[in-house]
């Protein structure tokens, strides 16, 4: 766990676990610094840099591969729903050159002609996503009881038809798979050191102080009906627990936790504070929060936290168990993005849709390693929260309604290269081919859409 605790706070290198930080309070972080607004087509350059460090991309392949993310994305929820019981999962990867192509595998052959049909490559499979699924409930319902170095890590993995067990003693955890009651045909064991720990430590990627005992970082700002408040981390805090915000002011408390099992809590605010629909970014930038679609397996991801800042990294699974010291948690996400002590909580997104909040992982940002985050959806879900969202066309700094912004952009339209459309007030040329969604208005994307 990437929390830190006050006890102790000169341990900087971790293994993995939770990431809350711990040490006497520092400086106090400095106020957000919100982007100005400019008409120059410019992709919000923290993220775009991000991804060129972390990933090895140019400028041009960064702005390509989040174009090809979302295009990706929006065809694997629409065939997902298509295929039905057929569905056997969906992932991005490279195909050569700067490309990136979206796979979608099905157990039914007669299928394949109608992935093909929107532009994916398609892959005929011996197994449904909901018998992976099945076969995963029933390792996460033996997992409780069961001695934690059998089985440190499970998750559905698309792209091999199989749900893997990563275990420092393979012999235990077949024996763990068999004791299940989980088809074995349908289970890979692979020998694995990673020991995962929770990562103990408001906009999103922002510092937040737990009742004197140690540091995290905030998730997403969120509201239940007008109460303002935010999405973090459950091993950060309890129901009750008192927080302070980055620069040491009364914040709010804890109204909801869960650890183990889940991971997840949200923290309700005072008056002095307000949620936003930003993530922290690169140099302190602010990142437009505009709603959250899951992205699919081998998408790029960046993370927000208040001891390392901002890294990327891709999706590596969706639906993972991981077992910290504390117990198991189900159903977070695993990524190759680091992290470390203080950064539990804080925020994941690609591009511009929110994906979850820190948990725990292994390595840290020196060297790299793997983290795990609870998706978002889950916590909204689980306590009636609604994201803190934007699709203000203006200063993308500046939080507020944009009421109906008018204009000929429309969502489910597919825009060429080159045409233009007009949105709010202003006037756009369309970068690279997409098919438009909500959530994709020209000012939120600008590797899509060029303001003139």
């Amino acid at each position: 766990m990437f929390h830190r605790t006050l006890k102790g706070a000169c341990a900087a290198v971790f293994t993995a676990g939770v990431l809350v930080l711990a040490g006497q309070p520092g400086v106090a972080a400095a106020d957000p610094a919100p982007l100005e607004a400019t008409a120059a087509p410019a992709p919000a350059p923290g993220l775009l840099k991000a991804l060129q460090r972390d990933l090895g991309l140019t400028p041009a392949q960064a702005e390509q591969r989040l174009a090809a993310e979302s295009r990706a994305t929006a065809d694997a929820t629409a065939l997902r729903t298509a295929l039905g019981p057929d569905f056997a999962g969906a992932w991005v990867s490279e195909d050569g050159g700067d490309d990136v192509r979206l796979t979608v595998a099905t157990s039914d052959a007669d299928e394949a002609g109608k992935i093909a049909a929107t532009g994916a490559r398609a892959t005929v499979v011996p197994h449904t996503l909901a018998e992976l699924d099945a076969a995963k409930t029933a390792l996460d319902r033996a997992a409780a009881p069961k001695d934690p170095q059998a089985a440190r890590v499970w998750y559905v993995d698309v792209t091999t038809n199989s749900v893997v067990v990563h275990s420092p003693r393979p012999g235990q955890a077949r024996a763990f798979v068999a004791a299940s009651g989980a088809d074995a045909g349908l289970v890979r064991v692979v020998a694995s050191d990673e020991q995962p720990r929770p990562l103990y430590d408001l906009r999103g990627g922002d510092a937040y102080y737990m009742g004197g005992s140690g540091r995290c970082s905030v998730g997403f700002p969120v509201t239940r009906g007008t109460q303002h408040g935010f999405a973090t981390a459950g091993h950060c805090g309890r129901p009750g627990t008192s927080t302070s915000g980055y620069n040491q002011v009364a914040q709010g408390s804890f109204q909801g936790s869960s650890f183990p099992g889940n991971d997840y809590a949200w923290v309700a605010v005072n008056s002095s504070w307000t949620a936003t629909p930003y993530v922290k970014g690169s140099g302190g930038q602010n990142i437009q929060v505009t709603g959250s679609t899951q992205a699919p397996v081998g998408a790029s991801i960046c993370r927000s936290g208040s001891t390392t800042g901002w890294h990327c990294g891709t999706i590596q699974q969706h639906n993972t168990s991981v077992t910290y010291p504390e117990g198991t948690i189900s159903g977070v996400t695993r990524t190759s993005v680091c992290a470390e002590p203080g950064d539990s909580g804080g925020s994941y997104i690609s591009g511009t849709q929110a994906q979850g909040v820190t948990s725990g992982g292994s390595g840290d940002c020196r060297t790299g390693g793997t983290t795990y985050h609870q998706p978002v959806n889950e916590i909204l879900q689980a306590y009636g929260l609604t994201l803190k969202t934007t699709t203000d066309p203006g200063d993308p700094g500046d939080p507020g309604d944009p009421g109906d912004p008018g204009g000929t952009w429309a969502a489910g339209t597919d825009y060429a290269a080159g045409d233009q459309v007009t949105y709010g007030s202003a006037t756009y040329r369309c970068l690279q081919g997409h098919r438009s969604q909500t959530g994709w208005e020209p000012p939120n994307v600008p590797a899509l859409w060029q303001r003139l």
